[in-house]
């Protein structure tokens, strides 16, 4: 892609940066932008939800989904890694990909191939991630990195304008519940990486393993095990 085709792409939705709107179908709009510019398979947004899991809200393809369900199944894949690591992850093959052991094999037999994400930035954190995909074989040109971190950044706007607006919605609601469950289950992790030495991954699984046991939320969990520490 050419720089005059990146400007074009982000021209069409320069009206985003000054104003909040109905971000549902303003984030709709990135994802189908981006998905043209990049003409690849597939192109989706997945803000956190309350249990800090990366959730499709716009696809514009149905393998998307299968990338959020693998993700949310192992706990690992580029999208999990670029939230959590607030830095842009790219892997142009998966077959061959070994830093994420359990997801790359299932994620191929779907029919995901490459994918590059970008974290999306909020008040010093990630919020979610824009992401691309490719079924075949796809390596990402610095030209493509530095146009995803564009329409990322413009994502961020777009919910930053939101969730100062005094007129929300149910999306930026929702978001804005993901972010105050956020602090607990930080405290939480924070809490077992003291008392028991685990890593800040590992302090989460077993958060996770907890509420899926007890079919609980993740954030109830944490808040849980922050009240008994407060008790001691």
């Amino acid at each position: 892609m050419s720089a005059n085709e990146v400007r074009h792409a982000l021209r069409k939705l320069e009206d985003l940066r000054y104003a909040a709107g109905n971000l549902d179908q303003a984030l709709r709009r990135i994802v189908e932008a981006t998905h043209q510019l990049f003409a690849v398979d597939g192109a989706g947004l997945m803000p956190v939800d309350p249990d800090q899991l990366l959730r499709n809200i716009a696809v514009s393809d149905r393998r998307v989904h299968d990338l959020e369900e693998l993700q949310v199944e192992h706990g690992e894949g580029p999208g999990v890694e670029a939230f959590e690591a607030k830095t842009l992850v790219d892997t142009e093959d998966l077959a061959v990909e070994t830093r994420w052991p359990k997801f790359s094999p299932a994620a191929v037999e779907r029919g995901l191939r490459a994918v590059l994400a970008s974290p999306i930035p909020y008040n010093q954190q990630a919020i979610g991630v824009v992401v691309v995909f490719s079924a075949k074989v796809h390596p990402w040109s610095p030209e493509g990195e530095l146009a995803l971190v564009a329409f990322t950044d413009l994502a961020a706007l777009t919910i930053a304008n939101t969730l100062q607006s005094e007129q929300r919605g149910e999306l930026a609601s929702q978001l804005q519940r993901a972010l105050d469950a956020r602090v607990v289950i930080e405290q939480a992790k924070g809490a077992l990486v003291a008392r028991e030495g685990v890593s800040e991954r590992e302090a989460f699984e077993r958060l996770r393993r907890q509420a899926r046991a007890e079919r609980r939320r993740v954030v109830e969990v944490a808040a849980e095990i922050m009240a008994a520490i407060r008790h001691t």
